[in-house]
Formats: C-alpha cells, sequence, structure tokens
C-alpha cells in the first residue's frame, strides 16, 4: 500500500468539485498539497480550507498552462490528479470552433502539457504517480455532448498510453472514470442535468475511491461501481 504521508501532491480543478474533495483527503492523509485552478478568489478559500498551497492558473490558456507546468517542474510532485475540466452540451452543428478549443485546451492538452513537465523528475526518481480524471462520456459518448465526449475520450486513451510508458519506469497511473457527479459542472456548462437516472454521486465519493485507487496501486476506478 503506498502511503500518501509527505507526498507532495498537485489536483488540478481543485477549488471545487471532485478536485477540493480530493484535496481534502489528501491532506488528511499526510500529503503537502498545493491546488491549481483559475477563479482565484474561490482557489484562495478552498487553499485556506485544505491548509494547501494556490497556484492560480487558466488551463484554457496555453500561456497560463506553460507558466503552470513551469512552476510543477520547481515543486517536483510526487502525485498529480489531473481533475480539472469544463463541460459542453451542445448539439455537434452548433458547436463553434472557440468552444472545442477551450475543451481541448482545458481537458486535453493542460494534461498532457503538465504531464510532460513532471515527468522527468518522476522518471529519475522511479517513482509517481499520475491520475486522470475522464468521464463515463468518453467511453459511451453522450448525443447531446459530442465535443465534451471526444475531448474525454482523448484524455482516457492518452493515460491508458502514459501507463503503458510509465509502468516499467516505476511510475503508476490510475483512470478515474466517473458517471455522473452531483458538482456545480452542470451549472457551469449552461445546463443541469435533467435526468432521472443515473442519480448523481457525491464528489466526495469519487475522491475516496481515486485516494484509495493511488494508495492501492489501481489502475482503473469507475465511480458508481455498476458502471
Amino acid at each position: 500500500m503506498t502511503t500518501l504521508a509527505g507526498a507532495c501532491a498537485v489536483v488540478t480543478g481543485g477549488s471545487s468539485g471532485i478536485g477540493l474533495a480530493t484535496a481534502q483527503l489528501l491532506r488528511a492523509r499526510g500529503a503537502e498539497v498545493c491546488l491549481l485552478a483559475h477563479d482565484r478568489a474561490r482557489l484562495e478559500a478552498a487553499a485556506r480550507e485544505v491548509g494547501a498551497d494556490p497556484l492560480s492558473a487558466d488551463l484554457g490558456d496555453s500561456d497560463d498552462t506553460e507558466r503552470a507546468a513551469a512552476r510543477l517542474v520547481d515543486l517536483r510532485p510526487d502525485v498529480v490528479v489531473h481533475c480539472a475540466g469544463v463541460g459542453l452540451q451542445q448539439a455537434p452543428d452548433r458547436t463553434r470552433p472557440e468552444e472545442l478549443r477551450r475543451l481541448l485546451e482545458v481537458n486535453l492538452v493542460a494534461a498532457t502539457t503538465l504531464t510532460a513537465a513532471v515527468l522527468p523528475a518522476m522518471e529519475a526518481r522511479g517513482t509517481g504517480h499520475l491520475v486522470f480524471v475522464t468521464s463515463v462520456a468518453g467511453r459511451l459518448g453522450v448525443g447531446d455532448e459530442p465535443a465534451y465526449s471526444a475531448t474525454k475520450a482523448a484524455l482516457d486513451a492518452y493515460a491508458t498510453s502514459v501507463a503503458a510508458h510509465c509502468r516499467p519506469r516505476g511510475i503508476r497511473v490510475t483512470t478515474v472514470v466517473p458517471g455522473v457527479v452531483d458538482t456545480a459542472f452542470f451549472t457551469r456548462r449552461g445546463a443541469p442535468y435533467a435526468r432521472r437516472f443515473p442519480r448523481p454521486v457525491p464528489a466526495a465519493l469519487v475522491a475516496a475511491r481515486l485516494v484509495a485507487g493511488v494508495e492501492h496501486d489501481r489502475t482503473e476506478v469507475v465511480v458508481p461501481r455498476w458502471l
């Protein structure tokens, strides 16, 4: 079992939802936590609540992402949780190029950029853990969320490929696949969750399974399990 006490952990999207719940659990396990998010006021409040260091960055902006990557090179984290994500409920014939670009930047490019930044130090140490929070939408495809589903499918494939690269080098990779989660995600995408089934699960449940996945070196965590 992997111990998190004393580990340096970075959580993107760490100011709310699954990211914040994960940061709280990591801190409770004794990790030193850095929260990365773009809303400065919410980020600073979350950092105070968790007892973490804040790192403000808009992962939809490539320059900001590069600056965050440089900071992570200095931090040399033991654990990186790629939790930042944005949604879009939009028919395929109505999705504008700029909307797709932001989805790609936040949901995929940021994770690849930050991973590239932290891997050299992890490989030099022969240890480390990367966590990629994808979505069941990326496994199944959702009719009114084609662009979002595509970005999460791409992140899922990237995580699988990174795992194949990293395993022989002593670096562990966990892919977390949540279903519907009770967070502000739907409000921020501009369309509330309206289905009766499946029912949303708490962010704290996803965070608990995520952290357990890190501690027990699980390659995949699906929440809820019946998915």
